[in-house]
């Protein structure tokens, strides 16, 4: 008993930079608190004795804010931090060096008995405000990003990100060259194009830029077959789209007020009277 307390207490340590002494921790922690209730309570689940099990444990969440079902199954070393909000339910399993922020629901997408709650790897960590939810497993290694909404299985080692949960895949390095590149060319900081920005919609700017590439590789091909057929000279990508703009309908507008056709030009072009 006293080894697993050392190691939840050193556990802490690795992952809080605010963990000042052991005193302190185990003083002050809530998550350290609901976890050692848990595995008292989870020894009375297990022996029949479960009515005292769900008072223990609602004791607990009266103190922490974590609720913690007597029938969950709990890896070595978890480390929940702050704490206030986490549900997890009866039938979720939590492998060993996960890591839990505030606001988790491991929680049920049915009213049927049986197994209704997801199983998490090791070494899982599961960001603010997420939710994993339903018999789903979550893979040894993977990162559930803060308010997910997580409702299908997670491979190991994948980081999970949006609403509902989208699995953020690693891009091959030339993939990332050439999209950087094209948004340089189109001057677009494409934050998608970074590694820093894993989420659904950098997914979606990504694929914009690869059709912008795919678009213009098209082009150059037909550029230079009508160049070498000599009906017209082969053309080059604009170094700088920023000089471009185009006047809204309003400013267009006749005098009866009605918008007219817009007409691009360029901003050093000095309009006619």
């Amino acid at each position: 008993m006293f080894d697993r307390l050392r190691e939840d207490i050193a556990s802490v340590f690795e992952r809080d930079p605010a963990a000042r002494t052991r005193f302190e921790v185990l003083t002050t922690y809530p998550g350290l608190h609901a976890v050692l209730v848990h595995r008292l309570t989870h020894w009375l689940w297990l022996r029949k004795l479960k009515w005292l099990a769900r008072v223990l444990s609602n004791v607990a969440r009266l103190f922490t804010g974590i609720e913690i079902h007597p029938g969950a199954d709990l890896g070595r070393r978890l480390f929940i931090d702050h704490g206030m909000g986490v549900v997890i339910g009866e039938t979720a399993v939590i492998g060993d060096d996960c890591t839990l922020y505030h606001g988790v629901t491991l929680g049920g997408t049915s009213w049927q008995k049986g197994k209704r709650h997801p199983s998490l790897g090791r070494d899982v960590v599961v960001g603010a405000g997420a939710k994993v939810l339903g018999p789903i497993v979550i893979g040894d290694g993977a990162r559930i990003g803060s308010n997910a909404v997580v409702v299908k299985t997670v491979p190991p080692g994948a980081t999970v990100v949006g609403i509902p949960g989208r699995v953020i895949e690693c891009e091959r390095d030339a993939e990332r060259r050439r999209r950087a590149d094209t948004a340089a060319r189109i001057g677009f900081d494409a934050y998608g194009a970074t590694l820093d920005a894993p989420d659904p919609v950098a997914n979606a700017i990504n694929r914009m830029l690869d059709h912008i590439h795919h678009m213009d590789q098209r082009l150059e091909a037909m550029s230079r077959a009508l160049e070498a057929r000599g009906i017209m000279e082969h053309f080059d990508h604009d170094a700088d789209l920023d000089g471009g703009v185009i006047d809204s309908p309003a400013a267009l507008g006749g005098s009866d007020g009605q918008p007219g056709a817009p007409t691009p030009r360029t901003s050093s072009r000095t309009p006619g009277p």
